[in-house]
This record gives structure tokens, sequence and C-alpha cells, in this order.
């Protein structure tokens, strides 16, 4: 039997379970290699936006029932609410023994305060335009199934698999400044409001980066997706991760890094900022 890691957050978002993109048995397979004493789901989980009756496969039937088993074992579950599973806002701050749903949650981790919630408020397509974003949603999920065709004849041509989405993201300047945007907005209120940690979702980035102004610091925290990047946050013993499971190998992949830093990259952080 395989022994679990314990760790003592996990956090996920934008499993986009009931779309094609979703990679439900490669999460299913991370699930079960670890025993958090807090799961994390920072929204966009059930994707109620494009949900269909003719398409929920058992496959991500499993990571719900996973998921209901960590939590009848112990493990505290907090469901948060994005854009795509908007319609369980109805139930915001419910609770079913360990299983909690809320909009946003904040954690004392170690003395230090981390604030946690999906990110698409600061989304402007999807606050004043919702056809637009849910659109954009079935374009999205439309180009993963295409990508997915197309890297599956590249693979057996022997080449390397391509991200499209990566693509576009990486060469259209809005999406690159709405990124940018996206992350700066996060960092300034969590430093105006005194949180050490700001963790979202929503834009399918994972990332871990010290955000710095002239009034403070704060560590900014996404946890990616499990649609294309496959990723998860995990914090135990002080230190935040970022995992990655790789789809070629199946193997989870351990990007690690120390949110611990030194007095001196703190001060030099601060340094490079005021020269800007």
């Amino acid at each position: 039997m395989l022994k679990k890691r314990k760790v003592e957050v996990v956090v996920l978002s934008d499993i986009h379970l009931g779309t094609f993109g979703c990679h439900a048995k490669e999460l299913h397979q991370y699930l079960s290699t670890i025993k958090p004493k807090t799961l994390i789901l920072n929204g966009d989980i059930i994707d109620i936006w494009q949900f269909r009756k003719s398409y929920f496969p058992k496959s991500h039937l499993k990571v719900i029932k996973k998921i209901i088993d960590l939590a009848s074992k112990g493990t505290e579950v907090y469901y948060i609410t994005g854009n795509h599973d908007e319609m369980l806002r109805k139930f915001s701050d419910a609770s079913i023994g360990n299983f909690h749903i809320v909009d946003k949650l904040i954690l004392e981790l170690d003395d230090k305060k981390a604030w946690i919630f999906h990110g698409d408020v600061f989304d402007a397509s999807v606050q004043h335009s919702k056809w637009v974003a849910k659109l954009g949603g079935w374009g999205y999920d439309l180009l993963i199934l295409m990508n997915r065709l197309v890297n599956q004849i590249l693979l057996k041509l022997g080449k390397e698999p391509y991200s499209f989405s990566k693509k576009i993201k990486a060469n259209v300047k809005k999406a690159v400044k709405f990124i940018s945007d996206f992350e700066h907005t996060a960092a300034e209120l969590a430093i105006e409001n005194g949180y050490d940690y700001v963790i979202c979702g929503h834009i399918h980035e994972p990332k871990m980066i010290r955000k710095v102004n002239k009034t403070g610091t704060t560590f900014y925290l996404n946890s990616g997706d499990w649609v294309e990047n496959l990723t998860a946050l995990e914090y135990n013993k002080k230190r935040w991760k970022l995992y990655r499971f790789d789809k070629d190998t199946n193997m989870i992949q351990e990007d690690f890094f120390e949110m611990e830093t030194k007095l001196s990259e703190q001060l030099v952080a601060s340094l490079i900022f005021s020269t800007k």
C-alpha cells in the first residue's frame, strides 16, 4: 500500500470537472498520495457553466468521491466558490461536518495570515459581460480538446507536445497585461490589509513570488489548474511548495520554493522597488 505524505495545507483550483479539458485521472492519482490536514478547493472545481448531462465520466466522479473520503477521514475541506461554480454561492458559509462552502478564506499559518480567494472579482468580463466570459469558457474547452488531438499526432511522430493556449497567452499583449495586472492588484490589496500570503486561482498561471511596494511586502501564490498545468500548492513546516504532475511520465514533480527569505533579500527587493 502506498504511503501517503502528511501535509498541513493543500490548495487546488480550476479543476473544471465536467469538461473535456479536465485531467481527473491525474488529479485522483495525486490526491491518493497525500493526507492533508486542510484541503482548499479554490474555485472552478465543478464547471457548472459548461455542465452537460451527457458528459461526466467516472474519473470525474472518482475525484469528488476522493474529496468526500478525505473529509470523512478528518481533513478540513474548504470549497471556495469561483465564477464557473458561482451557483454554489447561495450556499456560502454552509458546513456539513468537515466540508465547508465559503466565498473567501483567511488562515493563520505559523503566525502569518493567508488570504485565499478565487480571483474572478478582478475580471471585468466576468463581472459585467457574463455571456462573453461563458463563451470564452466554451472556446477554451474546445481549444484544449483540439490541442490534445494535435499532441497525440505529434507524439506519434516523435515530436514534443505543444500548448495552444500558453502560446496565445505569451504572445497576446492583452493576455500578458491581464495576468500582470491581476497579480499586481492581488498583491497590493494583500499588503494594504496586512496579509503575509495572498493565494488565488482563476488565471491558470501557477506562480509563487514575493511582491514588494513602498508600504510592505507579501507573497503572491497561484495554484494554477488541472486542465493544462496540473499543479497544486502545498504548505508544510513553514514552507510552500508547488507540485507539478508530469502528464508524460505520470509522476509528480516537485518545484521547491522556500518562502522564508533572508532579511538581506528583503532589503534588496525594497531597494529595487525604490529605484523604479
